[in-house]
């Protein structure tokens, strides 16, 4: 393969990366609960949270891919030590929230074949295991989530041709939502997480840094590819909203608060909509153990050769690790609790960290300019997911006690 071809393979893999790590169990529980509370003016939560989400992972992937520098190394160049305490929370709340996404797994391989739960955890941890055991596993990381993030694409669009949403009053709604502005504002936040919070938005930067697509002289395909991840997850809340919608605008239908999905897709579809479910979120639960995995065990590499030379066992053990306390604990309340109260914190931390970084010629280089425009809006975006993130982590570690 020529190394054209390598880097525009790298690109969409970077872009698929960072979208299937965001569309995981919880972007479809989360989509389909808010559609049923929201309605339309779901449209307008989704709107305002992509912009946001755009300006933040812009910042980020711009600062990590002009360096070179992984997260935890510009967080160590801003401030050494720093890079330590990011690691820690990136690396805590990627391996509690792959325990929920192996269980995400087998709750659509019970949905979609009645496969037992139990069994379930091991086949969906195998599916992801596999990719690491190929000589080139970040290649067969890159189509996997390519392959399965359009299967999620082609299955959602057919359930909203079957329920035939109300599109006109959609796209009313997301302009001038009928519930108010200040009422989505919490759902704006959640969302905005839900894309680039976290491990998410750093899963597509490492991948183009571990591909060598880094400098200035790249920074076109970088933004390109950026964008391209923020629109793939965009276009899958959107379709999923449409779907969902398409049910929930019918009067007298609820939707089962333990799985919303697969409830909206079998009250619009019956059986084969509840199986479809099933499929969608197998395919988002395999993709998310693999953005989890693979970003959480990058953010430890640099710190020891050894960790970098072993990247693809440890990946796996991380995966193991995963799924044992799955099968052994279940969903550990108390490690799910303490890592979305951090998780709260990491976007605003880390951008913040990101946007310090691109003032510092230091790391950036003498000659390198950040756009002020993206400076200011990265800021906005920092106070206003601070503003959401530190009273939800006091209120949720406060919980604990």
């Amino acid at each position: 393969m020529s190394e054209k071809k390598k880097g525009g393979s790298a690109l969409l893999g970077a872009a698929f990366l960072m979208a299937t790590s965001a569309i995981g169990p919880g972007f479809l529980t989360q989509t389909s609960t808010f559609t049923g509370q929201y309605q339309g003016s779901f449209g307008f939560v989704i709107l305002v949270s992509i912009i946001l989400a755009a300006i933040a992972q812009i910042n980020i992937w711009r600062v990590l891919c002009i360096t070179g520098l992984r997260g935890q190394d510009v967080a160590n160049k801003v401030l050494p030590g720093l890079g330590y305490f990011v690691s820690f929370m990136i690396v805590l709340g990627g391996l509690v929230f792959n325990i929920g996404n192996v269980g995400g797994g087998a709750l659509g391989l019970n949905t979609l074949l009645g496969i037992p739960t139990t069994v379930g955890y091991v086949i969906a941890a195998a599916i992801a295991i596999m990719v690491f055991l190929f000589k080139n596993a970040k290649a067969a990381m890159d189509t996997l989530t390519k392959v399965l993030g359009a299967i999620m694409i082609a299955v959602i669009f057919i359930v909203i041709i079957v329920v035939k949403p109300p599109v006109g009053d959609a796209l009313k709604n997301t302009f001038a939502p009928s519930t108010g502005i200040q009422p989505l504002f919490p759902a704006i936040l959640t969302l905005m997480g839900g894309t680039v919070g976290g491990y998410i938005t750093f899963a597509g930067a490492h991948r183009l840094i571990d591909a060598g697509i880094t400098g200035e002289e790249n920074l076109k395909e970088v933004n390109r590819s950026s964008v391209m991840g923020i629109t793939i997850a965009t276009i899958v809340r959107i379709f999923l909203f449409l779907a969902v919608l398409g049910v929930v605008s019918k009067a007298g239908v609820e939707l089962d608060a333990s799985n919303p999905a697969a409830s909206a897709f079998k009250q619009g579809e019956g059986e084969i909509g509840y199986r479809f479910a099933g499929l969608v979120l197998l395919c988002a639960a395999v993709t998310s153990i693999i953005g989890a995995a693979y970003t959480s065990v990058s953010f430890l590499k640099t710190f020891n050769k050894s960790i970098e030379k072993n990247e693809n066992a440890l990946i796996i053990a991380f995966i193991v690790v995963s799924t044992a306390v799955m099968i052994i604990l279940g969903n550990p309340a108390t490690l799910l609790v303490v890592a979305g109260a951090f998780n709260g914190l990491i976007l605003p931390i880390t951008l913040g960290i990101c946007l310090i970084a691109s003032q510092m010629k230091s790391i950036m280089g003498p000659d390198y300019h950040h756009p002020t425009v993206l400076l200011i809006l990265g800021i906005i975006v920092v106070i206003l997911s601070a503003y959401m993130g530190i009273p939800t982590f006091v209120t949720k570690m406060g919980g604990l006690f």
